[in-house]
């Protein structure tokens, strides 16, 4: 009876006597196989080594983050968020796979992780920041069920100290984009500031979504469940816009766009039309920022915008609206009516 075995790895080698002989490996990087191939010690070798490969880790923090990818609190995560620990958590396995799991009470181990991190923040502080905070819900995870004995990520402060509290997109800036940008990111456009939602719950918005009047979605990020009004200029747009399926806004080849295509395109439209210094995430801050200086209440802005209400004061006290100077010239208006000055 003829046996497949998958993955097996080989190659040929000439010895000093200048014999050729033929090496095996049970996969490419993996151990060396014994026998000939269909030999009963061959498939012996081979099925050892599936068995050792497929044994969970223990002891180290390999397991720790293994574990976490098949707990709960991982797939409760939303689909970019999960995507975005997975690519941090390859990096941590390629730096800590085998880094014991008891060395993780020594003092030194902080140290060890902070150089780590020090080492990320060359190319990039901000990813450096985020893949600490990974390694640290991971373990975090672990000592919450008794995995670990300790944390040594935990109050590990940030590298990264940049801030977008005065990313705003001025009323000059919509006008050139909506002037000189291609038609189909105009609407997308609209839609940032007329709803203040998130570029990826927009990206996925359905035309069911829309009944003439409102729109409703459900945030993939909070699960909050917010019903819009939708604004005269908002409603001109979508009511003149063509459908090319079931979802809202689709690229030049009508289909839905891929998140890394959507900001590609985007930035060549800002360029293009001489927007600098604002993403497309800054329309959220900005559509805030309208809502609050038409005067709508804390409460009015998170029911459209689905922020809490902590969030909603926390972005009008501390990052947009004190460098907004409408605000300054309205304050002083509203303080030169209200002033009786004496003859």
């Amino acid at each position: 009876m003829r046996v497949r075995l998958k993955g097996i790895n080989s190659r040929r080698k000439v010895l000093a006597d200048g014999t050729m002989r033929t090496y095996y490996w049970a996969w490419k990087g993996g151990p060396p196989l014994r026998g000939e191939p269909g030999s009963p010690e061959f498939i012996g070798s081979y099925n050892e080594a599936v068995a050792r490969k497929v044994m969970p880790p223990t002891g180290v923090i390999l397991s720790v983050v293994q574990g976490y990818q098949a707990s709960d609190d991982f797939r409760g995560l939303a689909v970019r968020t999960r995507s975005d620990y997975v690519k941090h958590i390859k990096a941590i396995e390629n730096e800590f796979a085998d880094f014991p799991l008891s060395a993780l009470t020594d003092r030194r181990t902080r140290g060890v992780f902070m150089a780590w991190r020090d080492r990320l923040a060359v190319k990039s502080r901000r990813q450096a920041d985020y893949a600490w905070t990974v390694l640290s819900r991971c373990l975090s995870w672990a000592l919450n069920r008794g995995l670990v004995a300790a944390n040594p990520c935990e109050k590990g402060g940030r590298l990264y100290r940049g801030s977008r509290a005065d990313k705003i997109w001025t009323v000059d800036d919509e006008a050139a984009f909506l002037k000189l940008a291609p038609l189909h990111l105009r609407l997308p456009l609209l839609l940032a500031l007329w709803t203040g939602q998130r570029q990826g719950d927009l990206l996925r918005l359905p035309w069911s979504a829309y009944d003439g009047t409102h729109i409703r979605l459900c945030q993939s990020k909070t699960g909050t469940r917010v019903v819009i009004p939708v604004g005269a200029p908002l409603k001109a747009a979508l009511d003149a816009a063509r459908k090319h399926g079931p979802i809202m806004l689709t690229s030049t080849d009508r289909r839905p766009w891929t998140p890394d295509g959507f900001r590609a395109s985007w930035r060549k439209a800002c360029a293009a039309a001489g927007v600098v210094g604002v993403t497309f995430n800054d329309l959220r801050g900005t559509a805030v920022t309208r809502l609050a200086l038409a005067g709508c209440t804390e409460a009015e802005i998170a029911t459209i915008t689905g922020h809490s209400l902590r969030d909603v004061r926390s972005i009008l006290d501390a990052h947009y609206l004190h460098r907004d100077p409408a605000l300054a010239e309205s304050a002083i208006r509203k303080l030169e009516k209200g002033t009786k000055t004496p003859d």
